[in-house]
């Protein structure tokens, strides 16, 4: 028995230069393609984080307002004490009632004798 294998005929005289790239091996399937898009959107997204952590938004030290402690005295109310510091600054004694309330988190404008109050310096 004998065994024939027959093979296309090449003509040299026929045969190019240029080369026929093969097609790549690698293929994505829909899975695949999802983790590369779900990676390049946690990429993109530690980027962002990272640049936006050097903002220039962070709060700054420099920035933050000076305070001074004041012990209520019988007979103070919040109005004495906001328009002795207001007098200071020349601020609205309104405004400074505001803001003494806001520092402290008071709900009103009442205060207890021996209370500690954060004001700003003048």
């Amino acid at each position: 028995m004998s065994t024939i294998t027959l093979a296309p005929r090449v003509d040299p005289a026929r045969r190019t230069t240029s080369a026929v790239r093969p097609r790549s091996q690698v293929r994505l399937t829909r899975r695949g393609r999802v983790v590369v898009f779900l990676l390049a959107l946690v990429v993109v997204t530690l980027a962002a984080v990272w640049l936006a952590a050097g903002s220039a938004a962070t709060r700054d030290q420099a920035g933050a307002p000076r305070l001074d402690l004041v012990t209520v005295a019988p007979g103070d109310t919040l109005w004495d004490i906001a328009s002795d510091i207001a007098a200071g600054s020349g601020d609205d004694v309104r405004d400074m009632m505001r803001t003494i309330q806001q520092l402290n988190t008071l709900d009103g404008s009442v205060v207890y004798v021996g209370q500690e109050l954060r004001v700003p310096t003048s």
